[in-house]
């Protein structure tokens, strides 16, 4: 009988054993997902795909403030965190791009505009029209609101180091639909909001350095009107047609 109780004891302890080998195996087979899961989202998130949200209307009828963007960093050259470097782009920035970039006066803040200028490009703005490189450019895409007279700015005074050909400094009144000309220097870029007359860009500002630039936009995912006052408005005021629109 001993030697039964014996036996039976070390089967008992055998399976409980087995139970904890078996739970351990469990907790570490999910920890090994959650971990491994975790890193693709970090690096993907680094080097790959971003969001981001409108926060303005400044890039309206392109995108509207409410509208969550997914980001492409890749094909600028997703930056390496803490290096100061980038990956190798699939192809520089271009002329018409609409691009999310850091904010040159406020690093903590993202800007989405569009390039209308890349370096070497003269630019100048007469009556509101775009003029690069001697030819009007033809912007089908902008909204033109004006709320206020076209008069002279302080902030715009910023743009007399970079005048070319018949503007002379000495008397450069610059205003927000007229300007220039001014020439883009190398690794920079001159962006200009779709919503012209309600755009805080690089009239105002300046050039976008080509370190600042995070990615290009490529889809929306989400998108709702901020503006009902609705504390919900984000569930019950959604632009269904907006979903899964491509950024142009």
């Amino acid at each position: 009988m001993d030697a039964y109780e014996h036996k039976r004891a070390h089967a008992l302890e055998l399976a409980n054993q087995r139970r904890k080998n078996s739970k351990l195996a469990f907790f570490v087979h999910w920890a090994k997902i959650m971990i491994v899961s975790l890193a693709l989202f970090v690096v993907i998130r680094a080097f790959g795909v971003e969001a981001y949200k409108i926060a303005s209307g400044s890039m309206e009828h392109t995108l509207f403030e409410g509208d969550f963007l997914l980001i492409n960093k890749l094909v600028y050259g997703a930056g390496i965190p803490g290096s100061g470097r980038k990956l190798p782009a699939l192809h520089p920035p271009r002329r018409g791009d609409v691009i999310v970039f850091t904010y040159p006066v406020d690093p903590r803040l993202n800007y989405v505009k569009r390039i209308v200028g890349i370096p070497g490009d003269t630019l100048e703005m007469r009556n509101a029209l775009l003029i690069r490189n001697g030819q009007p450019v033809n912007e089908d895409y902008i909204q033109r609101t004006p709320s206020e007279a076209d008069e002279p700015d302080e902030d715009f005074r910023w743009q007399k180091a970079y005048l070319v050909g018949r503007a002379k400094i000495s008397d450069y009144t610059p205003s927000r639909n007229n300007w220039g000309p001014l020439v883009v220097p190398s690794h920079d870029y001159f962006v200009l909001g779709d919503n012209r007359d309600n755009s805080s860009d690089s009239r105002y500002w300046g050039f976008v350095a080509d370190s600042l630039v995070r990615g290009q936009p490529i889809v929306v995912y989400y998108s709702y009107a901020p503006e009902t006052g609705d504390r919900l408005d984000w569930l019950t005021h959604l632009r269904w047609k907006r979903f899964g629109e491509i950024v142009h």
